[in-house]
């Protein structure tokens, strides 16, 4: 099994050559579509818009929400094509990662002028392996560790 710090270092890659050939901000779907292809030619298994079912209490909702890409079933991707990501980007990817019991989710936001400001890694109960400043669900005393 391929280790999920590979798969997000893979996306990231083949995010940031995306960007720098299309530049700024199309719509999402169009860097989903081409996203999604080039993940799938370096042999990942991508769903895309994949529904979620969630159940709150006695309760059972189809298609809750959708997933932008779910990579080898492990990675959930969020993709955005906004000028600036604000803290509710982060705050849905987070709870996407929650409800699907995910450890790790990639926010891409492709309407920044670089790929570069707009990547967020969003960490669910996963032991971190990215800088902290990439986390957005810590506490505040492992942020001043």
């Amino acid at each position: 099994m391929i280790d999920i710090d590979q798969i997000s270092g893979d996306v990231v890659d083949a995010a940031l050559l995306l960007h720098q050939r299309l530049g700024p901000g199309l719509l999402e779907s169009v860097y989903e579509v081409i996203l999604a292809a080039k993940l799938r030619e370096n042999g990942y298994v991508v769903d895309r818009q994949k529904p979620v079912d969630i159940e709150f209490d006695d309760l059972r909702f189809n298609a809750a929400f959708r997933i932008d890409l779910l990579i080898d079933q492990r990675l959930l991707v969020e993709i955005k094509s906004v000028e600036r990501l604000t803290p509710a980007h982060s705050k849905q990817l987070l709870t996407y990662l929650r409800l699907t019991r995910r450890p790790v989710g990639l926010l891409l936001n492709f309407g920044a002028a670089t790929l570069k400001e707009g990547v967020k890694r969003i960490v669910n109960d996963h032991k971190p392996s990215a800088a902290s400043r990439l986390r957005v669900n810590q506490s505040a005393s492992s942020v001043q560790q």
